[in-house]
């Protein structure tokens, strides 16, 4: 019963092939060989962004991070919500790639910012004020840090919000697959036709080894980032490995099958939480969720072999962060429910 985090997973078969595959004969490196190209234009074919620059890294941080200095300057301000995991997860990688950069926090609910907080956070940044840091891009996360997603809507919302104030977009998309499968859009839906600058595409939390997809839909700033990413030491010489992960990913919608299971069992986990004395803390949208239970619970669960991060927010209460992922099964549900209850 593995529900700490859906990093915790294992690679999907189609992927461990499709590096097997890779692992033939000679290639170009630093990205100049065919899987690459080939993986490229499949993300382009996927975002309906045939101009969209497409760069692989391993982790979910390195894109994150680059992508935002990409389009911060080093005496900006980057808007994120107050549990943002560029803010909260990520070890000032953002300032530090940014070159000094300050993340400047919107409150939320259940990890979501809404359109009018921005513009009210964004009017506290003070422009050409040389004493004061200047509005840089804004940055959302699909799905949230508390599980929610936001809708077509609000996405469009925020991004009216900063275009308004000239400020780009950046969306984090750790777990961007499940953001689509909940909605039942298009990625293009969920990015740039909303008015997304820039995507970090997220694979890793989704049966990848190890690759994300840092996407610019600007061509313009696609120089920068490379110079960014070859500085911050995150351009593999054997790219091809990042980039058949990828492209395995993309082919015959594996990365939607993955997510849409990820989110059937965890919708499945938070419907039977309620019933086994649990609560949910917030909405939880796709396959992770916030709960709370008791001291008894919590000692029940830790009895069994179920991997869960949990804290006492309370005397005898606790919160726990559950994450269902592409592997989970229904006994694994079906075990943890019957073990909270006891």
């Amino acid at each position: 019963m593995f529900f700490a985090s859906d990093n915790t997973g294992p690679v999907h078969p189609k992927v461990m092939e499709a590096l097997a595959a890779a692992n033939t004969g000679y290639a170009s490196p630093y990205g100049n060989d065919d899987l690459t190209a080939e993986a490229v234009t499949k993300v382009r074919e996927v975002f309906e962004a045939p101009d969209a620059m497409v760069h692989f890294v391993p982790t979910g941080t390195a894109a994150n991070a680059l992508l935002l200095a990409t389009l911060a300057k080093p005496w900006d301000a980057i808007l994120c919500s107050d549990v943002a995991h560029v803010h909260v997860d990520e070890c000032n990688a953002p300032e530090f790639f940014a070159g000094g950069a300050k993340l400047v926090l919107v409150p939320s609910s259940g990890g979501k910012i809404t359109a009018t907080d921005l513009h009210e956070r964004t009017r506290s940044v003070a422009q050409g004020d040389v004493h004061c840091p200047q509005r840089g891009p804004v940055s959302i996360t699909q799905v949230t840090e508390r599980g929610g997603v936001y809708t077509l809507d609000e996405i469009g919302a925020i991004c009216d919000v900063a275009k308004s104030h000239n400020m780009p977009v950046h969306l984090d998309g750790a777990r961007f697959a499940n953001a689509v499968a909940a909605l039942g859009c298009t990625p293009a839906e969920m990015s740039w036709k909303a008015g997304v600058d820039a995507v970090s595409f997220g694979g890793t939390k989704n049966g990848l080894m190890a690759v994300e997809a840092a996407i610019l839909f600007d061509p313009d700033k696609s120089f920068e980032f490379e110079l960014r990413r070859k500085r911050a030491a995150h351009l593999f010489s054997k790219l091809r490995y990042l980039s058949a992960q990828m492209l395995a990913y993309l082919t015959d919608d594996l990365w939607l099958e993955m997510a849409s299971e990820a989110n059937r069992t965890g919708q499945k986990l938070a419907k039977a939480l309620p019933d086994a004395g649990a609560r949910l803390a917030d909405p939880a949208d796709a396959s992770l969720m916030y709960v709370e239970w008791d001291r008894q619970a919590e000692e029940r669960l830790r009895k069994t072999d179920a991997q869960f991060s949990s804290s006492e927010i309370e005397h005898d209460r606790f919160l726990a962060r559950l994450v269902t992922n592409w592997a989970t099964t229904d006994d694994d549900v079906e075990s943890f429910i019957t073990a909270l209850k006891g």
